[in-house]
């Protein structure tokens, strides 16, 4: 296997043959599973490169992660992202277990991930978080388990604990101590791989450097879009053989509370336009495939039944070296998911560069 100093070489398989693209990881971190497009993980486990998100807003019907996740196995998905704080792994579980009785997956083929939400940072409440989330979702294992924010909130059933004034009830937590309680869970065989999310290279830097330190994060998930391309975030993830997951990659739905909606629209903007009339493909597939190219793996977070058939066709065009150097232009650190409400937090992460 080459070293550290070698390109990665993102191994595609398009229209029957293999293209190759330029990736920020090296080949022996990223060896790509062709027929798969898949991601070798630091534990030596595969991540789908392209992975189907199922956050949606309150007032959708829960029954719609239901059959969106059923048709996103139809049409492909092999990776599938959720959380306990987006109350619907019930539902998203039914529909992966519909799809492995129907005979369309085998579990295996499935790469699950679930996330430890905030309230539930301290180490005795890490496994029962987990054991909750495998019982809701009635699978045996995760495939991936990460921390959703290194934010400790008031430990309790509610996902966003306030006092009698409204304001958010924080805890105080050693990630660390909460990092080790993942390890258990990965000892355990709950789940296969460990990650984070949301995290600051200061903050990943604290448990990589933990002593005693058993797994490293296998990934770290966080908003990445041309507006915010997380560049130095990626080189410091890719220096520690750790790969970056994008969400919001598309820009965001204007979400309330979430999302600061004084922001440009991102899948408007005219040099995405140009490069997608170009390709003729859309904003979203060069925004999707910009991502795939740089080697990060990219979550496509969609519940229009049309877009989710579309946004599988990422993986048969290519960018130019000239098109990526333009959407690279693009950068002006513009987070949508900037939780503001949320900035007086002493963890807060995105006070920080990168």
């Amino acid at each position: 296997m080459c070293s550290w100093g070698v390109t990665f070489v993102l191994l595609i398989t398009c229209e029957g043959r293999r293209r190759k693209s330029e990736s920020a990881y090296s080949e022996e971190q990223q060896a790509m599973d062709p027929k798969y497009q898949r991601v070798k993980l630091n534990d030596g486990h595969f991540i789908p490169i392209l992975g189907f998100g199922t956050y949606a807003p309150e007032e959708v019907p829960k029954s719609e992660a239901l059959e969106v996740t059923q048709l996103a196995i139809e049409v492909g998905f092999r990776h599938i992202d959720c959380a306990h704080l987006y109350q619907n792994e019930g539902q998203v579980g039914q529909a992966i277990r519909s799809k492995i009785a129907d005979g369309t997956v085998k579990r295996e083929d499935i790469f699950y991930t679930s996330k430890l939400w905030s309230t539930f940072l301290q180490p005795e409440l890490v496994r029962p978080a987990l054991e909750k989330s495998l019982k809701n979702v009635q699978l045996d294992y995760v495939d991936l388990y990460i921390i959703h924010f290194p934010l400790a909130l008031k430990p309790g059933e509610e996902l966003f604990p306030k006092d009698e004034n409204g304001k958010m009830m924080y805890d105080s937590v050693d990630l660390c101590r909460t990092w080790e309680a993942l390890e258990k869970c990965k000892d355990a065989g709950l789940a296969k791989s460990i990650g984070v999310s949301n995290f600051n290279h200061k903050q990943l830097e604290k448990i990589l450097n933990k002593p005693g330190l058993k797994y490293k994060p296998v990934c770290n998930q966080v908003e990445c879009h041309p507006y915010l391309n997380q560049n130095k975030l990626l080189e410091f993830c890719k220096s520690h053989d750790i790969v970056l997951v994008a969400y919001g990659a598309l820009g965001s739905q204007r979400l309330k509370n979430w999302v600061n909606p004084n922001y440009p629209i991102l899948l408007e903007d005219p040099v995405l336009c140009a490069i997608a009339k170009k390709h003729k493909q859309t904003p979203a597939l060069v925004a999707l495939r910009y991502q795939i190219q740089r080697g990060v793996v990219v979550l496509a977070k969609s519940y229009n039944r049309k877009r989710i058939k579309e946004n599988m066709q990422v993986l048969d065009f290519e960018l130019t070296p000239e098109d990526m150097k333009a959407i690279d232009g693009l950068n002006s650190n513009i987070r949508y998911y900037d939780l503001v409400f949320l900035a007086d937090h002493p963890d807060y992460p995105f006070s920080e560069e990168y």
